[in-house]
Order: C-alpha cells, then structure tokens, then sequence
C-alpha cells in the first residue's frame, strides 16, 4: 500500500480526491487534510496569506500520523503566486515541516507537461487575468511556453467548485490553440477527475488538470507508476525522453 498525502484548502473540489483514488484501480491511498482557506479569494495577498508556512504546517502532523510516503500542496494560485523561486521555498518549507518529500500543484504542472512532452501549452484558468498571467509566467520559468491563455474571472473556489463539465468544456475551447500541444485547467477547486477523457475527446489532445496531476505528482515523489486509461494521457503515455 503507498499512502499518498494532500494539503487541501477548504473545501470545493475535495471529493475528485477519493474519486481519483477508485480510478487509480490499485494500491494507492489518497488521505486529505484540509488547510484553513483564509479568505476565500482569487486575489494575490490573499492567495499568498494561503500558502502561508504555518497554514501548511499546520495539517502536517495529521499527514505524518497517516503514514504518507509525500505531500503535495494541492493549490496551483497558492503556490505560484510566490513567484518560481518563492514556490520553491514554499515546498522546501513544506518538506521541512512534513518530514517527507513535497511538492505543488503548480510543480506538478511543470513535471507533467514534461512527461507527456509538452512545450506549448494553452492555458484555460477560471481565475481573473492578472493572477491567471501569474501561472504563465511560472510556466515560462519552468521552461513551457505558453501560446494562449483565458481566463473567467471567477474570485472565490466556492464558485468555482459549482462548475458544470459545460461550463469547463465552454472555457477549455475557448482557451485552446491549435499550437498548443496541451490543455492545462489550473486550479484544483475545478470538479474535473469525472470528465478527463470527455475534455481530451473534444480538444483532441492531452488535458492537464489541476487534481489530477496533483496526484500524478505525489505518486511520482513516492517512485510510482499507475496506469489509469480513465485519468487521462498523462496516466497512459510513457515517460517521454528529451533529446
């Protein structure tokens, strides 16, 4: 059994987690703690007050106790917003508090559009533009470029965590290139672990979503492969090498 653990903030989209773990269809354990949101708000210091070190610090023990082998803070705007180098220090922190190795939703998005080989991505984000502009430069840091991005505006992950697969699939298209080797959805109040296979149908390539490479990340920091044809191409495709 490898256990696998998730710092969660509030509560929107928290039940893609153990849904992921059915479809994961092996001897995976997803355990969830959730972080105090703080203010419920797409809005840089809030976001950043988020992914404050003792907010993440603090669920660190409940983890530890669960016997998780990683821990990944599963909130892309809570991470990125510090910048590439500060969600680095954020996840060093992070590892310190926990014990055990860590990572980011945002880091996750890096390494994952690395496995499926991915260097242009089209960005779909249901925050504001400002803060969706942050994701793309973290991106650009990381080293995948990114020839479009839309964002919707919504402020707050409780509303997010009300969207419809019509109202993904309404903001996955308009946000799609034809340059664009991937999708990425960037943000983990988003409903998206039931619907995968249906973005990637319609867009006709790799979809990206923010609970679900949030899992891929912690399965890769425990040194584990699954296969999981209904998580879509990052959980099918084998690892692509860079020349």
């Amino acid at each position: 059994m490898t256990a696998l653990g998730f710092l969660y903030p509030g509560h929107s989209a928290e039940d893609d987690y153990p849904r992921i773990e059915q479809l994961l269809g092996s001897d995976i354990r997803v355990d969830l703690v959730h972080t105090d949101i703080g203010e419920d708000a797409h809005r840089v210091d809030a976001l950043r007050e988020m992914g404050a070190p003792e907010r993440l610090a603090a669920g660190c023990e409940a983890l530890r106790l669960s016997g998780a082998e990683a821990v990944v803070w599963a909130c892309t705007s809570g991470s990125f917003v510090h910048g590439y180098e500060g969600a680095q220090e954020q996840i060093r922190n992070l590892a310190r508090a926990a014990g055990l190795p860590a990572s980011s939703t945002s880091f996750a998005f890096a390494h994952a559009a690395r496995e499926i080989g991915a260097r242009r991505v089209a960005v779909a984000a249901t925050y504001p533009d400002d803060v969706a502009r942050l994701f793309v430069d973290f991106l650009a840091a990381a080293g995948v470029e990114v020839v479009s991005v839309r964002g919707a505006g919504i402020i707050t992950a409780a509303e997010v965590g009300t969207w419809t697969l019509d109202d993904t699939l309404t903001l996955a298209r308009s946000a799609d290139h034809p340059e664009a080797q991937a999708l990425l959805l960037p943000d983990t109040a988003l409903h998206t672990a039931s619907h995968i296979p249906t973005l990637e149908k319609e867009l006709a390539k790799p979809v990206l979503t923010a609970n679900q490479v949030t899992v891929w990340e912690a399965l890769r920091l425990a040194d584990r492969r699954v296969n999981a044809p209904r998580l879509g191409a990052l959980f099918t495709r084998e690892p692509i090498v860079q020349a």
